[in-house]
């Protein structure tokens, strides 16, 4: 994923009674208002985006819940979330090296949200519905504390990032896993453009079902480049899957089922399954030949840089203010 840099300055905040802005969580007594950049303070209550508007912090630490309004832009570099962090429609949420002890969670048509080198609780994508936007969440090198359940967009598990539960994806442009570690199951259901999994541990079930784009477990298919398979844990489930499937170079301790598939499955001889292989019969060629036909783009994370880069400056722009 790119490497990103903050350029932080001061925050701009008003504070108010929550009962003085409907906008504002009702549980909050006391909200900070950030409109601006801001360093290495404390906020002792909640925080709060206004629609439209962009906060940029490094180094602050905010006591309470965050909240992000329809449009809104939050980026924190170094921080510490005390509470949960909630974005609202076309909302954006960007943390490296930043702690976020409670939930994260992007409303229906979120633009996205983005972890670096970050820690979180269980985190959540809400379907799109009617919304125009589709959102995304890539997680590099991070730890989420919980689950991911996604329901839309684009799904990014990269570099070394681990989860402690189980990885839900229903209905996503497409939901890819990288050198990363799943202590739960892994469910993808009905992605638009598929499933890549590559250089990963997937301690519990995985189950691919419905995928229109493909599902790449390992090296040497069509969506993507990576270096090696993975481990899983036990049975892995691929069916009704068209656009190809390829399985190579994995170690599954459990059942390997690729039935129902268009084309046939093309299962490597490398792989080492446990408990056997359960698959539709094809012809040699028809299995070598098996490759999913839309490969990933390059430039799939160009959508966080621009909006974060758009963010930062804007936040910069609004100008110092005292907390």
């Amino acid at each position: 994923m790119p490497r990103r840099t903050v350029l932080l300055a001061t925050l701009t905040a008003g504070l108010t009674l929550a009962g003085l802005a409907a906008a504002v969580p009702a549980n909050a007594a006391l909200v900070t208002y950030c409109i601006g950049t801001g360093g290495a303070v404390t906020v002792p209550n909640d925080l709060y985006v206004p629609a439209g508007e962009s906060c940029a912090l490094t180094g602050t630490v905010v006591t309470g819940n965050v909240s992000v309004a329809a449009g809104g832009n939050l980026v924190v570099a170094g921080g510490k979330l005390a509470g949960e962090v909630r974005v609202a429609g076309n909302g954006y949420f960007d943390a490296s090296d930043t702690e976020v002890s409670g939930v994260v969670v992007l409303a229906a048509g979120g633009y996205g949200v983005y972890l670096k080198d970050a820690a979180s609780g269980a985190v959540t994508v809400r379907p799109k519905g009617a919304t125009t936007v589709d959102s995304f969440l890539f997680v590099d090198n991070s730890t989420v504390t919980g689950s991911v359940n996604v329901q839309a967009g684009e799904v990014r598990l990269d570099e070394n990032t681990q989860v402690t539960g189980n990885v839900s994806s229903t209905g996503t442009y497409y939901t890819d896993v990288h050198d990363s570690f799943v202590d739960g199951t892994l469910s993808v259901l009905n992605s638009a453009t598929g499933s890549v999994v590559c250089g990963s541990s997937i301690r519990g079930k995985a189950t691919f079902a419905g995928n229109l784009g493909g599902v790449q477990l390992g090296p040497n298919g069509g969506l993507d480049s990576c270096a090696s398979g993975g481990f899983w844990g036990k049975d892995v489930s691929i069916t009704s899957t068209t656009g190809g499937v390829t399985v190579d170079d994995n170690i599954i301790d459990g059942t390997l089922t690729a039935t129902g598939n268009t084309p046939v499955a093309a299962i490597a001889a490398n792989n080492r399954v446990r408990r056997g292989v359960v698959t539709d019969p094809a012809p040699a060629a028809a299995r070598t030949a098996a490759r999913p036909s839309t490969p990933r783009d390059s430039g799939d994370t160009d959508k966080a840089d621009e909006r974060r880069t758009d963010a930062v400056q804007e936040a910069t722009a609004a100008g110092p203010a005292d907390l």
